[in-house]
């Protein structure tokens, strides 16, 4: 717990991690949110309903490399105050929408949204020094998961006991106050050495977003697919056994598990391969098939959710580790498009084996996915790694793509 508290002795640090919790629950129950407008509000198919949330995940995954480049540009309160203003509208507009109009509104919403994960990345990158980094993103992954464990269970419990449209209005506001507070905070985007160095000339897209880089991307991505795979596969299994009312129980058990293994690895002394640790949720993961109770789910998602935080931490890690200063808003933008790519790829990949098929196949697909992508970030880290070594120097120092294959 040393680690952990000098990480949060580091000055505004834990302040931030508080405020933008507030607008990561919000976000990570906006789709949830919406579902429920739409199919309790507006009394509308399910189908309608996947196709608004569809929308707002294309928007995410398209407009977090724009934000990130615009807070390089700009800095980070202006993005923040400018898509919290965006957020105002589409939130107290939402129920004098038609759903067609609702439909580009929640694009224009995902594109728009309060980039409060982007911000809080960059800060910890820029405030933390290296020896507390691996601990600070653990703390940002556990934020992470703390969101989904609370965000949803409100949100669901809000609508039934309230409205949706209460609800959607009280998301909205959560999200409008906590992206205020961060641009109320100013956290530092650079740190002091990289302030005092002047302006910075954005170097060529091609000099950064490497091989190394898009390793960390594959298996960003990689983990999203397992994680929104396993949810699914989770609900369906438990439907087929008539238990589906224990689901929301054991997602609770994985996130605690998480949780759990962020501050484990966080504390640890030295850090793992990030294809590693997403190689062993992967593998963690696969021996869900065999649960058929919601008891046997919670006992095998102890084990793949130990992995969870850790994976996702030093996925966070190696992206501000390999992106310069100049362009760490873009580099971390990339990384949220990835994840919300295998977010939005993974349900229907999963759910269309799963009706061709069992719901036990759905985790095993899940698992073999996070295992292609943890290969794939390996070769792809090890073949820029025997690139950046000189043959006249055996013993050159570690280069960043050995961070992502080795250190990382």
């Amino acid at each position: 717990m040393i680690r952990y508290r000098r990480v949060l002795a580091v000055p505004g640090l834990a302040s931030l991690l508080g405020v933008s919790l507030i607008a990561r629950a919000a976000l990570a129950a906006d789709m949830m949110t919406l579902t429920l407008y739409v199919v309790l509000g507006l009394h509308m198919s399910y189908a309608a309903a996947g196709g608004v949330a569809a929308a707002l995940t294309a928007g995410l995954a398209l407009g977090a490399p724009l934000l990130g480049r615009l807070i390089d540009r700009r800095g980070a309160r202006v993005v923040l105050l400018s898509t919290a203003a965006v957020q105002v509208v589409f939130w107290l507009s939402l129920r004098l929408l038609p759903y067609p109009i609702l439909l580009g509104a929640a694009f224009a919403a995902g594109l728009l949204m309060v980039p409060a994960q982007l911000v809080t990345r960059q800060a910890i990158a820029a405030t933390t020094t290296a020896g507390q980094r691996r601990a600070a993103f653990a703390l940002e992954s556990i934020q992470g998961e703390l969101s989904y464990v609370l965000g949803p269970p409100l949100v669901i419990l809000g609508a039934t006991a309230v409205s949706p449209g209460a609800v959607a209005w009280g998301t909205g506001a959560a999200i409008v106050v906590g992206g205020a507070g961060i641009a109320l905070l100013n956290p530092p985007l650079r740190a002091e050495g990289e302030a005092d160095a002047g302006p910075a000339v954005r170097p060529r897209r091609r000099e950064w977003l490497g091989l190394s880089m898009i390793a960390v991307l594959v298996m960003a991505f990689g983990t999203a697919v397992l994680l929104s795979g396993t949810e699914l596969a989770i609900v369906a299994t438990l439907r087929a056994s008539g238990q589906v009312s224990w689901a929301g129980l054991v997602v609770v058990v994985y996130g605690v598990s998480s949780i759990v293994g962020g501050l484990i690895y966080g504390s640890l002394s030295r850090p793992l391969p990030t294809w590693l640790l997403l190689a062993g949720l992967g593998l963690a993961t696969v021996p869900a098939a065999l649960a058929h109770s919601w008891l046997g789910l919670c006992v095998v998602g102890i084990g793949a959710g130990l992995l969870t935080a850790p994976t996702l931490s030093t996925v966070a890690d190696a992206v501000s580790a390999l992106a310069p200063a100049s362009v760490r808003g873009e580099a971390t933008g990339l990384q949220s498009s990835a994840l919300s790519a295998g977010f939005a790829l993974g349900s229907p990949m999963v759910g269309g084996v799963i009706d061709l098929s069992v719901p036990a196949v759905g985790f095993v697909v899940s698992g073999v996915v996070a295992l292609a992508a943890a290969l794939t970030g390996y070769l792809l880290s090890r073949r820029t790694t025997a690139a950046a070594r000189s043959p006249l120097e055996p013993s050159a120092p570690l280069q960043p793509a050995e961070l992502v294959g080795q250190r990382r």
